[in-house]
């Protein structure tokens, strides 16, 4: 266990691993979250034209067999979390960036770092795969919560730089 914390900068004295969590969330939203695998498998890409895709052809692979309206729904989800990833990325990077250059403690950054990549986890899981209208209600509270650790961050580089 002791080494998992190493690993994740939980420790004190632990390095600054705001860099690693930064590469690691870029990977998320931009690849990971992507809808470009499952169109390619559901024989649903475009690459002429790809952020088109499910707009212009989903419903005519529906009609067409190719695909069903759960897994079109799926896809729509899914194209909504990785631009909502890729939308809320700028803002994680820059307030780690921030914190990390301010001189803030590297466990305080880890720490909000690690909370923020487990929430951004979460989002993605919950926009994938939750669909009642009432329950959908969370991601905007993982997504609040989210944007509350960039403010946290964002507020302990405002009080190291003011400090000195």
């Amino acid at each position: 266990m002791d080494s998992l914390a190493s690993f994740l900068g939980l420790g004190s004295g632990a390095d600054n691993k705001a860099t690693n969590y930064i590469v690691w969330n870029f990977i998320y939203a931009y690849a990971i979250l992507s809808t470009r695998a499952a169109k390619v498998l559901l024989k649903l890409d475009h690459n002429v034209a790809p952020r088109e895709d499910i707009a212009k052809y989903g419903e005519q692979a529906v009609k067409s067999g190719k695909v069903t309206k759960a897994q079109l729904a799926f896809l729509k989800r899914n194209e909504a979390a990785h631009a909502n990833r890729v939308e809320h990325f700028a803002m994680f990077a820059a307030s780690a960036a921030l914190a990390a250059a301010a001189g803030v403690p590297n466990e305080v950054v880890n720490k909000a770092c690690l909370v923020y990549t487990l929430l951004s986890l979460s989002y993605g899981a919950a926009y994938l795969l939750i669909t009642n209208p009432l329950l959908s209600y969370s991601r905007s509270v993982l997504w609040w919560a989210g944007s509350a650790t960039c403010f946290y961050l964002l507020s302990q580089a405002g009080k190291k730089l003011n400090a000195s």
